[in-house]
């Protein structure tokens, strides 16, 4: 049985384009905070939406993050076309980073992107194809849970 979409969107995301990083994420928080959702709920998908932004800029040549919300979860897929990872298990370890130097002298580069995003989401599920990009699925449950 499907569930009924409330709202759907995607938001394009352009590698290497620091100027406007954030604003795909933003834009997800302020439409789910429209939406009435639980602002504890919204934060937790910013916060996720955020780091799977900035993981596109930072690692890949484009993506996007699909934003699909029904009556009892958020439902976010960051999709790209980029390098990919290796070694995803190396990667989820806090702390891990690939980040370069000119990305850590934009205060990026800690190595808590990914493990931020799990700690956010109530599942979490990432693919990656070397040479080809990554693939994060990502749900928070809200009950249909309002504000």
């Amino acid at each position: 049985m499907t569930e009924a979409v409330s709202f759907q969107q995607e938001f394009k995301v352009k590698g290497g384009d620091f100027s406007r990083g954030g604003e795909a994420s933003c834009e997800i928080k302020n439409l789910l905070r429209d939406l009435g959702l639980d602002p504890q709920l919204v934060r937790r998908a910013a916060i996720a939406c955020y780091e799977a932004e900035m993981n596109i800029i930072m690692y890949a040549w484009q993506g996007q993050l699909d934003l699909l919300v029904t009556p009892h979860r958020i439902r976010i897929i960051a999709e790209d076309k980029g390098p990919g990872i290796a070694d995803i298990k190396q990667a989820m370890r806090e702390g891990y980073s690939t980040a370069t130097p000119e990305m850590r002298e934009l205060g990026f580069g800690a190595g808590m992107g990914l493990a931020n995003i799990k700690k956010n989401t109530d599942t979490f599920r990432i693919t990656s194809k070397v040479g080809r990009g990554t693939r994060l699925e990502l749900t928070i449950k809200t009950n249909g849970r309002k504000a």
